[in-house]
């Protein structure tokens, strides 16, 4: 476990400058937090953690090249005793389900950096995972503060809205019905149901409904 009281040497990871300037600015702010080196792609980011071997990596995911989970992945594998912690635009639970599951000790969401880069840094530090409040506040039933984040059955990387449309197919809904429901377009329904067939490999309707009956998403009587 990382020592929380020790001067921690961060890498920063981000393709805009400017972004990278600001979040930089303000961890050097912090009395235990000393930036070793920045970087503007994942490629360039697994160069710098191999060259100075730093505690902490804040990370965003939308890189060139190289994006920030593919980044992460190969960090947590290469190198377990740097923790990894996400910067990004993005609040939704797939994408805190991915950064997790490859292995991220927080994840921060870039609205809320400033404010929380201390509380994040600490944490992190201390061997646990940190997630922006706003995060932790809509996930809280579904990802544990801290060890493993054990993916219990297949749909739980799905958004809300393609977890939706599922049981409403499993419950033999037509799209046109779906359309109605939600209040959307038939067209948007479709796209979504193509990329949850996309997303969980299952490409007609009669495997979807299995999938949504093996899972709980609907009882057995549909």
């Amino acid at each position: 476990m990382l020592n929380p009281a020790k001067v921690a040497k961060i890498v920063l990871a981000d393709d805009h400058p400017l972004v990278r300037a600001g979040i930089r600015a303000e961890l050097e702010k912090l009395p235990r937090a000393k930036v070793v080196a920045e970087a503007g792609d994942g490629r360039e980011t697994l160069k710098m953690v191999k060259a100075h071997q730093p505690d902490v990596v804040f990370i965003d995911i939308s890189m060139p090249g190289l994006n920030g989970l593919e980044a992460l992945s190969r960090i947590t594998r290469e190198f377990p005793d740097v923790r990894v912690v996400v910067l990004s635009m993005h609040d939704n639970e797939e994408y805190v389900w991915r950064a997790l599951k490859a292995g991220a000790a927080g994840y921060l969401l870039k609205r809320a950096a400033t404010t929380e880069l201390q509380a994040a840094l600490e944490q992190v530090m201390s061997g646990k995972i940190y997630l922006s409040r706003d995060i932790a506040a809509q996930s809280a039933k579904q990802i544990p503060s801290s060890g493993n984040i054990p993916r219990r059955n297949p749909l739980e990387g799905l958004t809300g809205r393609q977890r939706e449309i599922l049981q409403l197919i499993g419950e033999g809904r037509n799209t046109k019905e779906i359309a109605q429901i939600l209040k959307v377009s038939p067209k948007t329904i479709e796209y979504h149901r193509m990329q949850l067939m996309n997303r969980l490999d299952v490409h007609d309707i009669p495997n979807l409904v299995r999938l949504a009956l093996k899972n709980g998403l609907v009882a057995e009587e549909y």
